[in-house]
């Protein structure tokens, strides 16, 4: 046996695998010596632009808009980096935008984590809010027949930089660049239409897919609608650390990034695997169950159909409490039931694209959640409840018998294993 450590929450979770397990893990990218100094060196020699410096003047509106706390973008480094950058613009001409999407707003302890108490102190935030038509404008319709409306200080602004970080993303390709504004600011109807059945069912709606991708495209579309004049991305290491900074047009600087990712964030494999273990990268990816799924899918790529997928995370937020996702998986009692319920063109709902991702998953595989929820919470959301994560995989492995196939996914979907066919 040997000894894995998986992300887990802030602290992580060491358990014991069979020697022959196969342990898939992001390629061990160091950080890098002087974040800083090689953000600033990108901010100044950006991809597709002018520098970020010769473009701002010193009477524009600037506004930065963020992920918000689901995402382990490194805002408390990049956001003062930017405005120290910037130097020449007052702070009161700054607003930075929390890109919430259609998640819950940051709390105000939450933004001081996010982005520090000084930032906090000294600029204006808003939390994105895509519920509110009154903070939201309509922008034009993209080719897929979709009305979109952006956030109305972001679109209102005379200078727009959007920020983030590049992984391969379930449905959308890769996440960052485009991402950062669709769903990021968008109004609640744009964001159903973005993740309506149809567009998150495509063959093209997958992990690691630039061309082809509609979602992908949809994002593109909306986004260059209000474009942002820079964009500031990184790729980050199971560490968390800047591995690698991608600046300039939020279209070629981001499809540098992608390329770059899908480099060293995807992993052939041979064959598909009995059982596989996946985590959600830990804190703060782990924080719901909603996020969750993301691992589920990384682990879907290699599971065989009828195997077991085992998700250890934390779940220190819930559900979440907020929007629909909870509620849609009680509309119906099986995972086909719901995947019927969803693809039917007469029912929209918001989140109904996590629960249809969810449930593609868990029509192919056992899906069994290691987590700080309640048993019930977890048999009402389609999970099995697991306590120990070494006693399930002692009894998964004498189910399978002595030529168990098993895979290991310590920081989820921060590496997507594929079957190399």
């Amino acid at each position: 046996m040997k000894k894995v450590h998986l992300a887990y929450g802030r602290q992580g979770l060491t358990i014991s695998v069979p020697d022959e397990a196969l342990v898939i893990e992001p390629k061990d990218l160091p950080g890098l010596i002087n974040e800083k100094s090689e953000v600033t060196a990108a901010l100044r020699n950006p991809i597709g632009t002018a520098p970020l410096k010769d473009l701002v003047k010193a009477s524009d509106q600037v506004a930065i808009v963020i992920s918000d706390m689901t995402r382990p973008t490194p805002n408390h480094k990049l956001v003062p980096w930017i405005i120290e950058e910037l130097g020449h613009v007052p702070k009161e001409n700054f607003v930075i935008i929390n890109g919430v999407g259609s998640h819950r707003p940051n709390t105000p302890e939450e933004l001081v984590s996010m982005l520090g108490q000084e930032i906090v102190d000294t600029v204006r935030i808003e939390n994105h809010d895509s519920f509110d038509d009154s903070k939201l404008v309509h922008v034009g319709r993209n080719s897929y027949g979709s009305d979109v409306y952006l956030n109305k200080t972001y679109v209102e602004s005379s200078f727009k930089i959007v920020t983030g970080f590049i992984e391969p993303h379930f449905f959308a390709g890769f996440s960052g660049g485009p991402k950062g504004i669709q769903p990021g600011v968008s109004g609640i109807k744009t964001i159903l239409d973005f993740h309506n059945a149809q567009m998150i069912g495509h063959p093209n709606s997958a992990w690691g897919v630039i061309e082809g991708n509609i979602l992908q495209d949809s994002a593109t579309q909306n986004c260059l609608m209000a474009k942002p004049d820079f964009m500031l991305n990184v790729t980050l290491n199971g560490n968390k650390e800047i591995t690698k900074v991608f600046a300039g047009d939020v279209i070629k600087a981001h499809r540098k990034g992608c390329e770059f990712v899908k480099k060293h964030a995807m992993y052939a494999v041979d064959q598909a695997f009995d059982i596989v273990v996946t985590t959600n990268s830990g804190y703060p990816l782990d924080q719901n169950l909603y996020q969750t799924v993301k691992g589920m899918s990384a682990a879907a790529q290699i599971v065989r159909q009828g195997g077991t997928i085992i998700s250890a995370s934390e779940c220190s937020d819930g559900i979440p409490d907020h929007g629909n996702y909870a509620k849609i998986l009680q509309m119906r009692d099986t995972p086909q039931e719901l995947l019927d319920m969803i693809n039917d063109p007469s029912f929209s709902m918001f989140d109904q694209w996590q629960v249809q991702v969810q449930a593609k998953v868990q029509i192919k595989a056992d899906c069994l959640l290691y987590s700080t929820l309640d048993d019930e919470v977890v048999k009402n959301a389609k999970f099995k409840p697991i306590k120990d994560i070494n006693t399930t995989l002692a009894e998964l492995s004498q189910q399978y018998g002595e030529n168990v196939r098993i895979a290991i996914l310590p920081f989820g979907p921060l590496t997507i294993p594929y079957i190399n066919n």
